[in-house]
């Protein structure tokens, strides 16, 4: 595999490019409501917005259910909307992000070969505001965010949105490389994208075809895609 091999490299946003602690970004924003968000107030949030997620990128619930029906109980407790409580996560989510190790370099050396995407199950308020935020928004010729066109990933209308948007026919010539096994391989391999899996923290693949590619980390990625 070198750069090469492919027109565009599509990546994944949340814990692919960009730093995701999403405990951290709830602290921030519940401090402006006067709350301690503490560990247990965490696993009672996930208990709720892992099911939501699992739904809405199965296609049973859209992005603005999944935002409010999250925060529904603590807006209710808090008397305000859970649409304002989202907002502020976002925008404390948005003021906490940095990039992974590795990114812009990868990005810039990307970019001498081939165009550079994002397509991501994110929304769209935070993912232009860290883009613009962390200065990587000038190294992306493309983001695709499922808010924005309705379906998320690993549905392969995604893909194909995409695709169209790239005027790209040769699907072979499409390297998809994101860290969620489900929703950025399997959606690449439904679309006959070639597949690369950021393994991060040295798990085992859980689906039965592997990607075509594996690695630990950005420059990892990079030392491969520069290989002559």
């Amino acid at each position: 595999m070198t750069l090469h091999n492919y027109d565009w490299l599509l990546f994944d946003a949340d814990e692919t490019l960009f730093s995701f602690d999403a405990f951290v970004g709830l602290q921030h924003m519940f401090q402006a409501y006067g709350v301690t968000f503490q560990a247990h107030d965490y696993s009672e949030y996930q208990a709720l917005n892992k099911p939501l997620w699992d739904a809405y990128q199965a296609g049973q619930i859209d992005a603005k259910s999944l935002q409010r029906q999250r925060f529904a109980q603590w807006a209710a407790k808090l008397e305000v909307s859970a649409d304002e409580l989202n907002s502020a996560f976002l925008t404390a989510m948005a003021h906490i992000c940095k990039p992974l190790e590795g990114a812009r370099e990868l990005l810039e050396q990307a970019r001498t070969a081939a165009k550079v995407g994002i397509v991501t199950n994110g929304f769209t308020e935070l993912q232009e505001a860290r883009l613009q935020q962390t200065g990587l928004r000038d190294l992306v010729d493309l983001v695709v965010i499922s808010e924005q066109v309705g379906v998320a990933k690993p549905d392969p209308r995604i893909f194909d949105h995409a695709l169209q948007k790239m005027q790209q026919s040769a699907r072979e010539r499409v390297l998809m490389t994101g860290d969620n096994p489900h929703s950025d391989v399997l959606g690449a391999q439904r679309s006959g994208l070639h597949a690369c899996w950021l393994n991060r923290h040295a798990e085992s693949f859980p689906l039965a075809e592997p990607p075509h590619y594996t690695v630990t980390s950005l420059p990892e990625l990079q030392a491969v895609l520069t290989e002559v």
